[in-house]
């Protein structure tokens, strides 16, 4: 099973509950892989990192980078070189507004960066850089660029920014949408939660069709398209509720903890059918 974590796993408040906990822990012990896979880049995963199942590993940053929870090392960096960053931040600005009403940040394996103007929602590294302009404080490789504007939206004009994101950025790079108002996300080119899922499990000899995937965003879209199995939540946007397979109850009901409670179930009988097969 694959699932999104904020809005989906995780509860309103952000917390993984008893429930939940439990029924991760019934789904490993029944031979369930679970895998995170998140808009959130590495240095967020130290409260779920007791959750994370035996393979020790989380796809981050929409499928920018596969960490070691454990240690937060990136296994995996699918980011952007500096010129394409800077080539972005030039369409970000000229499309929404101007240098001086557009704030970018960039999340990387070394950590986070950001121009002054940018409003972080979640607490900043202490040393973490900060200039006038991202260009000036940007890595070898850019995980997620994330984009501000000096006039944020409501919740009725979300997908009206979401889609000037997308369009300013063009085949360039990658635009997502991870419901974090007023926030656009943007990673390299062919980058999605669907493209590292899909390596990651090829590796383990997985098809997607073994697969169930749960989320709740539009950014978990691709991710839903591919597994065989797609599930959302039922808080979640109306554009994923309405391509998925089935819809659970919502994250502040424990839906991904009543999937995992189902998918142990299936897995724990599993066997006995087996079983049945080869006496007769």
């Amino acid at each position: 099973m694959a699932t999104d974590l904020d809005g989906t796993l995780l509860g309103p408040s952000g917390d993984v509950s008893p429930r939940t906990v439990h029924a991760l822990r019934a789904a490993a012990g029944a031979g369930v892989d679970v895998v995170f896979v998140t808009a959130r880049p590495h240095r967020w995963l130290v409260d779920v990192a007791p959750h994370v199942a035996g393979h020790g590993v989380a796809i981050c940053a929409n499928g920018a980078s596969v960490v070691d929870v454990a240690t937060l090392e990136v296994l995996e960096d699918h980011g952007m070189a500096p010129e394409v960053v800077v080539a972005l931040a030039a369409r970000l600005r000229d499309a929404l507004g101007g240098a001086g009403r557009v704030h970018l940040a960039a999340e990387s394996a070394a950590g986070f960066a950001r121009e002054h103007g940018f409003a972080s929602s979640h607490p900043v590294p202490a040393g973490s850089p900060s200039a006038t302009r991202i260009e000036d404080v940007l890595g070898p490789s850019t995980l997620k660029l994330l984009v501000q504007t000096d006039d944020p939206p409501g919740p009725e004009g979300a997908d009206a920014f979401s889609a000037a994101v997308a369009a300013a950025v063009g085949d360039l790079a990658t635009a997502a949408d991870s419901g974090a108002l007023g926030l656009g996300e943007i990673s390299a080119r062919h980058v999605s939660k669907a493209a590292t899922l899909a390596a990651w499990t090829a590796r383990r000899g997985v098809d997607a069709a073994d697969v169930w995937a749960v989320g709740d965003a539009p950014n978990d879209l691709s991710m839903l398209a591919w597994a065989g199995t797609s599930f959302a939540v039922a808080n979640g946007h109306a554009a994923v509720r309405a391509v998925v397979d089935h819809v659970v109850p919502s994250n502040a009901d424990d839906g991904v903890a009543v999937l995992l409670e189902h998918a142990a179930a299936l897995a724990a009988r599993a066997p006995a059918r087996r079983d049945r097969a080869r006496s007769s």
